[in-house]
């Protein structure tokens, strides 16, 4: 089994964690970012994540792993080929999260979802309420990074949530936050602005 020191150090020689000014989906700052691409483009670090995390829901009788659009693809896809089942992932339709392209998952599927990064939880939380409209049995939520310090909650209990590395990286308003206030300019994300 990897530790979590092992998962951050991948992380950091592959230079998917990150420390400058970002700003974050949310629209909240934070002096760290995870760029899960610049370790996700390497396919023996993929399936060698997936697979831990797979392993850690092994003997929940997982049906079926399920994962939002963009990371999620990959990360679903992965964990199914680990736990011998299907993949599937969501995406945004009209601003709303749904199952497309033929997707669906009968009632009783006993479910998987997997998330790259999670800071709010509300991707996460989009997946379940597709799940649960759809009736299938959440059985865990695999992530890859949970960078909420444990505050990001999805109506999962917290025994079914594994996350492959816990971080607690502050985030703030952008009227509170000190690195705006100390005048640092903001650092450019992804793996393109990476010298």
């Amino acid at each position: 089994m990897m530790t979590e020191q092992e998962v951050k150090q991948l992380l950091i020689d592959t230079q998917a964690i990150l420390e400058g000014h970002f700003l974050l989906t949310s629209g909240l700052h934070s002096p760290m970012y995870v760029e899960k691409f610049n370790v996700l483009q390497h396919p023996k670090y993929t399936e060698a994540l997936c697979k831990e995390l797979a392993e850690r829901f092994r003997d929940q009788n997982v049906e079926l792993v399920i994962g939002p659009m963009t990371g999620g693809i990959l990360l679903a896809h992965e964990v199914g080929k680990a736990l011998d089942t299907r993949a599937i992932f969501t995406e945004r339709e009209k601003g709303v999260m749904t199952l497309r392209r033929g997707f669906r998952i009968e009632p009783g599927t006993r479910v998987l979802i997997v998330e790259d990064i999670v800071t709010t939880g509300g991707s996460v939380q989009e997946v379940v309420n597709v799940v649960n409209q759809s009736g299938g049995e959440i059985v865990g939520v695999g992530l890859l990074v949970n960078r909420s310090g444990g505050k990001a909650e999805f109506g999962v209990p917290q025994e079914k949530v594994q996350a492959l590395l816990n971080l607690e990286v502050p985030t703030y308003k952008q009227e509170e936050c000190p690195l705006c206030k100390d005048g640092v300019a903001m650092t450019e994300r992804g793996s393109k602005h990476i010298k």
